[in-house]
């Protein structure tokens, strides 16, 4: 067995023992309120519920998929691969939302006592998804290359996560949306209760939505990206390196694993913060997630330099990486830049509030357009800089640089929707008011890590595209394109549209979801005497409807990913469809920034508000500021998130279809 396989099976093995560790560790903390108990195995219930019915769903379509897989590679192996690729991306998905819908009311009740101690528990269940995406990801790829020794073979791992991923990302933006949107139609706007009131019907059908979508949906989309950039990386590696160029990828992606496990120590709050202001909790809470980070890419950096001089005896691919590395951090900070809440983008919509929705509208959108110009420039230099660097190879080696540190990266965003649930038992629980200050403490940190984690995901998405693009330049020969050559030109227009139709089947499946979901809670305010308090909502019920709409509503984005690159190329040829991946990477990039900045906006300005500015809760500004934010959900929730999954779909199933093409 080579060294360098022994080398990742350690550490994989590592990591997921301190997965398990941490796991052991969550479940082994009693919860005595009998209120928390029963809030939480509600939200364990639904979030089960969605699971089974969504593995049900995909399960025909996954072997029918397969099926066709191995008729177009003529190779045995490339369904089992595939499924293979499908089946540990769910587990993934499934291990890591179990254990996060166990913490949250851990976290409620710990909160009761200590504040420290709360957010250790927050943390450790995104660590779980964060450790378990990375350690999964890269032993799913050691395994194939191991078994098969064929790096085009590992493609179809890659389209078993992008399958999921699309599931997960599309449905579960769906599900979570619908059922917020709807909750606060009928919550907020009409009767005007508060979040998270557990008379309203649909308030545990929205924190069950909270780990579908951003724990569930986050986890397989970055699960996608991590593993999709190591396999175009050893694919182009093997071609301009041999042997060295494919093992490389995999030797930065240990040191990534290895940097975060290192890092996570790192992640600590002083005890006796439980009588301190809200700021102070939430500056505490933050500064621990910054220092562990910096540290995290420190290491990372530290290591790739070493990795780089010991094996190429140059630092050239270092640089590539390094590139990469950069490019992350700068959209990250550009993102937290423009939905912060102590920024000045989201004080100018909250003082547009004052005027009216509108004007909400108007200048939500602004600050999603001015937030995609750093990005797009960030990604410009790093394109150019790693292949001056490295090439083609060094393209592809800066997306993995950039998810080196997915393991710390993807813990401190699946903290947030863990927080938020922790807050919304809290609130449904009647736990004490300083109880739920420590815990909006902790949600309030956590609304700026899910928001930060939207741009990383994003951006990740983009050079995983890249990466994809020139792997498929290399497999077809495409190194020289006539940029007006009309088949070209025909696939990057169908390319550039497909992320705006894509975006709005997403948004009318919320739109038709929340349609239903108003109705329904409607109706139980109606027929039960539920704002008086002396009768139950049916929360299982509105679970339901809203689960069924969700994978009614993405069935046809989801087969219009898949079938629109393989259209083009059978008609037009490989070249449209180089058109077509460069049409859809260069909008859907964009219109993923734009939207999930905005909708992070929308919803930090209501907060802003709702903390006492210009009126505070109840004013004619709050109002306002909920209109932008119920239009804001479905943005960065559903349609933005998913594009994701789309830039990179299209390349991998492009890639898989190529002998079609040819």
């Amino acid at each position: 067995m080579e060294w360098f396989i022994i080398l990742g099976l350690f550490f994989v093995f590592l990591n997921i023992l301190f997965v398990l560790y941490l796991a052991k560790k969550i479940k082994k903390i009693k919860v005595e309120e009998e209120k928390i108990k029963e809030v939480s195995e509600a939200i364990q219930e639904g979030a089960r519920a969605f699971l089974k019915r969504e593995f049900r769903a995909m399960i025909p379509i996954m072997l029918l998929v397969g099926l066709i897989l191995g008729l177009v590679q003529k190779l045995w192996q490339a369904p089992f691969i595939f499924l293979f690729g499908a089946a540990v991306s769910s587990l993934a998905g499934y291990v890591g939302m179990t254990i996060s819908t166990l913490s949250n009311s851990r976290v409620a009740s710990r909160a009761q006592k200590s504040f420290s101690e709360s957010f250790k528990i927050a943390i450790s269940g995104g660590e779980v998804m964060g450790f378990l995406v990375v350690g999964l990801g890269l032993f799913g790829v050691i395994i194939i290359w191991l078994l098969f020794k064929n790096p085009t073979l590992l493609i179809n791992y890659a389209f078993g996560a992008s399958f999921v991923a699309l599931f997960m990302r599309v449905g579960g933006g769906i599900y979570t949306k619908s059922a917020d949107v709807g909750a606060d139609i009928v919550g907020k706007a009409e009767l005007n209760i508060p979040e998270d009131d557990p008379r309203n019907p649909a308030t545990i059908a929205d924190n069950v939505g909270d780990n579908v979508g951003d724990i569930a949906g986050m986890g397989a989309d970055l699960f996608e990206s991590y593993v999709s950039t190591i396999i175009a990386a050893m694919s182009i590696g093997i071609i301009v390196f041999g042997q060295k160029g494919l093992i490389f990828p995999i030797l930065i992606a240990i040191s990534g694993i290895l940097a975060s496990l290192i890092s996570s120590f790192a992640m600590r709050i002083k005890p006796g913060l439980e009588e301190k202001e809200f700021t102070y909790q939430t500056e505490s809470v933050r500064k621990a997630m910054e220092r562990s980070i910096l540290i995290a890419n420190i290491l990372m950096i530290v290591f790739v330099f070493f990795l780089s001089f010991l094996y190429f005896k140059n630092l050239s691919l270092f640089w590539s990486v390094l590139v990469g590395l950069i490019c992350g951090m700068v959209i990250a900070k550009t993102t937290e830049y423009y939905t912060s809440e102590k920024r000045k983008p989201i004080f100018e919509i909250a003082k547009a509030a004052k005027i009216g929705p509108s004007n909400v509208i108007m200048e939500g959108l602004i600050v999603g357009m001015k937030s995609t110009v750093l990005p797009i420039v960030a990604i410009a230099i790093a394109v150019i800089l790693a292949y001056y660097f490295g090439g083609l190879y060094g393209i592809a080696l800066s997306a993995v640089g950039l998810l080196g540190v997915l393991g710390i990266n993807l813990s401190t965003d699946c903290y947030g929707p863990i927080a938020d649930n922790a807050a919304g038992i809290s609130e449904m629980a009647d736990l004490t008011p300083q109880t739920r200050q420590r815990t909006e403490a902790l949600d309030a940190v956590g609304n700026s890590t899910a928001a930060t984690g939207k741009g990383f995901a994003i951006g990740a998405a983009g050079l995983t595209a890249l990466a994809w693009l020139v792997t498929f330049s290399q497999k077809s020969n495409l190194e020289v394109i006539n940029l007006l050559d009309p088949k070209l030109l025909a696939g990057f227009f169908v390319g550039a549209m497909l992320p705006f139709l894509f975006s709005a089947l997403a948004m009318k499946g919320v739109s038709e979801g929340a349609l239903e979901i108003v109705g329904e809670v409607r109706r139980q305010f109606k027929e039960k005497k539920l704002l008086e308090g002396q009768e139950k909502p049916d929360y299982k019920r509105a679970i339901d409807l809203v689960t069924k709409r969700a994978l009614r509503e993405m069935s046809f984005p989801a087969i219009l990913v898949v079938v629109v690159p393989i259209f083009i190329g059978v008609i037009l040829g490989r070249v449209a469809v180089a058109g077509l991946i460069v049409g859809a990477l260069g909008s859907g990039f964009l219109l993923a920034l734009l939207m999930a900045n905005s909708g992070a906006a929308w919803d930090n300005a209501k907060k802003y508000i709702e903390a006492g500015n210009f009126g505070g809760k109840g004013s004619g500004a709050h109002k306002s500021a909920v209109i932008g934010d119920t239009v804001g959900d479905p943005f960065k929730d559903t349609a933005g998130p998913s594009l994701n999954i789309l830039i990179k779909l299209i390349g991998v199933v492009s890639l898989l279809a190529l002998p079609l093409f040819l």
